[in-house]
């Protein structure tokens, strides 16, 4: 029996219908049976106990009129999870899938993810069922400032600070941040992802789809590889896998296949970005649009057929729980050499167990995809300091940052005899951290 099975059968017991909590918290415990042989003190002061309960958690209705007048009501929720080691910051989800397993889960992986970044942040995340999808802008601004109407009596700049996730972006946070204003008499920067002229940051939109192939790049080149010349398959078509498509072309790299919820596209001659951010971006269309555009082309339906495509490297950069163990064998079968986790838990356990077990270079989300929480906390400083970094300042930080998380979740694996296991060591030098604050403040 292992030393912390009594704690996942009570987190199992408490939680018994959250499952991608339930996976994410199992995956961090499995990762903490050799810390708490050399730290015991981990079990007498109860902080494993205390970390995998959230501090508060927070579901709320939100009621909204759409354009025929009819009331219209959503769920809304923000969990927050840790804060010590700084406020609590993650994302908000506006999707129909979201429930209070899946925020408590994202919630959850936010915390070791915001303590790599070295910044001060603790850990939260939040979001409605609501989908903005087919939404027209006047329905989207009425559901937000309701939505913000509650949820602005738990944050705040010292307390609680949101950003945009899934479904989640400028116009989205716009009207949230205008919300707020009105409700406080208060300009602050309560959430990040604003606009570039009322507190937001440079280079935050390229940030997590960047910071995704910094530490790609520098996990390649502990192992004497590159991108260049590598073909790469990227999953999604959102934010994160534009820009991470668009880093990777920059490093070299060949994109060959992006998808969305539908299915898939291939272009043997490599993605041309600039279709694909009119397609996504401006239009909003399917990305089966791509290749009446682009000729040579094709599209597949089923967007978890990317995975079958041939490639040197794979980035998953859409949604939980998309690339399987069924996946993961035909990526290695198909020569893939690295996987980096773009979205938050991608890769099913079972993927992760194939990728580990034949020396397949595994970056976690946790860690490869903190880019865009790490300029988030970037831009809390330049609104603490009431001032503006130039883009090529604040994406040398981002780089400088991501290299780092590298530098730590390697030398923590090899620490606790784990060498390139790069889940063990991410999450445990996130919780080390983590748990070193909260027994330095007690119980």
């Amino acid at each position: 029996m292992k030393k912390l099975d009594y704690i996942k059968d009570a987190v199992i017991a408490r939680n018994a219908n959250d499952p991608e909590f339930l996976q994410a918290v199992e995956e961090v415990l499995d990762s903490l049976e050799i810390v708490v042989e050399k730290r015991p003190e981990l079990l007498t002061t109860g902080v494993i106990e205390r970390i995998v309960e959230p501090e508060r958690q927070i579901m709320f209705r939100v009621s909204w009129v759409d354009d025929k007048g009819v009331v219209q009501v959503n769920r809304g929720f923000r969990v927050q999870f840790n804060s010590a080691i700084g406020p609590y910051k993650g994302g908000l989800r506006f999707h129909p899938s979201v429930n209070l397993s899946i925020v408590k889960f994202l919630g959850f992986e936010q915390i070791f993810k915001n303590a790599l970044t070295t910044l001060p942040m603790g850990g939260g995340k939040g979001g409605s069922d609501f989908d903005p999808k087919g939404k027209t802008d006047g329905e989207i601004m009425r559901f937000c400032q309701s939505f913000m109407t509650e949820l602005s009596r738990h944050i705040g700049q010292f307390t609680d600070v949101p950003a945009g996730d899934i479904g989640v972006g400028g116009r989205e946070i716009g009207y949230m941040f205008g919300q707020y204003k009105k409700l406080r008499n208060e300009f602050s920067g309560v959430l990040t992802g604003k606009g570039l002229t009322w507190g937001g940051s440079l280079a935050r939109t390229e940030a997590t789809g960047y910071g995704l192939c910094y530490l790609t790049d520098a996990m390649l080149k502990d192992h004497n590889e590159t991108f260049m010349n590598k073909t790469t398959l990227i999953s999604g078509s959102g934010n994160v896998a534009i820009y991470a498509c668009q880093k990777a072309t920059a490093l070299g790299a060949k994109v060959v296949a992006m998808s969305d919820s539908q299915g898939f596209v291939y272009d043997p001659n490599g993605i041309n970005l600039d279709v694909m951010k009119e397609l996504k971006e401006v239009k909003r269309a399917r990305i089966s649009e791509y290749v009446t555009i682009v000729s040579g082309a094709t599209y597949t339906a089923g967007c978890a057929n990317i995975w079958n495509v041939k490639c040197d490297i794979a980035l998953p950069c859409a949604t939980q729980n998309e690339l399987d163990g069924t996946a993961a064998k035909t990526l290695l079968n198909n020569g893939c050499i690295a996987v980096a986790e773009g979205a938050n838990m991608p890769c099913t356990p079972e993927a992760i167990e194939v990728f580990q077990t034949n020396n397949v270079l595994y970056a976690p989300g946790k860690a490869s995809n903190a880019g865009g929480v790490a300029t988030s906390g970037l831009e809390m400083t330049q609104n603490s300091m009431r001032m503006s970094w130039s883009f090529e300042e604040v994406d040398a930080k981002l780089k400088e940052i991501m290299e780092t998380i590298y530098a730590d979740i390697s030398t923590t694996a090899k620490e606790f005899g784990v060498e390139d296991n790069f889940v063990a060591g991410a999450n445990i030098a996130g919780f080390l951290k983590v748990a070193d604050a909260m027994i330095s403040q007690g119980i």
